[in-house]
């Protein structure tokens, strides 16, 4: 499969080495007039976007929504404001998420919330004392939701499926969740696991 990453920082950079282990192509698109967003975003069969909040409405410009039209577009996003001296906070939260703002402005693509509520060390074949944990995703195409269950599977993780986009008001004070344990206990290579009966 040929995969578009947007965005080349640790999560970006994490889930291209991930993809390219499992043998599928990437193609990494940012800033630089090297690597534009638009030619990574063409040359994807599905695209992942791991932006900093801040500038993720500038990348999907950038990379042209055109060229992510049909697509299944990853968001691995979580909407975080950070303000000197205080800790980061979310800026999108209640009745929307950031997950349906990528929705609203990528209309034509297939997006689905994933691997938003693990840190990157941890996205591709993550090795935990406790076994795996799990990967909740959300989304409004099941037949989108179905590939990225089958990557996120092939990266190690089950997975559990919480319904549409508007999930991502749920998965991304999730990830807050995450940031505050993190900063509490110094401890990043954590994850979530639900455990029924």
């Amino acid at each position: 499969m040929k995969v578009a990453i947007l965005g080349t920082g640790e999560v970006g950079k994490s889930l291209a080495a991930g993809f390219k282990k499992h043998g599928h192509e990437v193609k990494l698109g940012h800033r630089d007039p090297k690597e534009p967003y638009a030619d990574a975003a063409k040359f994807g069969e599905i695209a992942v976007l791991a932006t900093p909040w801040s500038g993720t409405q500038n990348a999907i410009t950038l990379a042209d929504p055109k060229n992510l039209a049909g697509k299944v577009v990853i968001d691995v996003t979580n909407p975080l404001k950070f303000e000197e001296g205080k800790p980061p906070a979310l800026a999108v939260s209640g009745d929307d998420s950031g997950g349906e703002q990528v929705q609203r402005w990528l209309p034509q693509s297939k997006v689905v919330k994933a691997f938003n509520t693990v840190g990157s060390t941890l996205m591709v074949n993550p090795q935990l004392p406790g076994g795996p944990a799990d990967m909740f995703i959300a989304g409004n195409d099941a037949g989108a939701k179905q590939t990225v269950t089958q990557i996120c599977k092939q990266f190690g993780w089950p997975v559990t499926d919480i319904g549409g986009i508007e999930g991502s008001r749920l998965l991304e004070p999730l990830a807050m969740l995450w940031v505050v344990v993190g900063f509490k206990l110094n401890r990043w290579e954590q994850a979530w696991k639900l455990i029924h009966k």
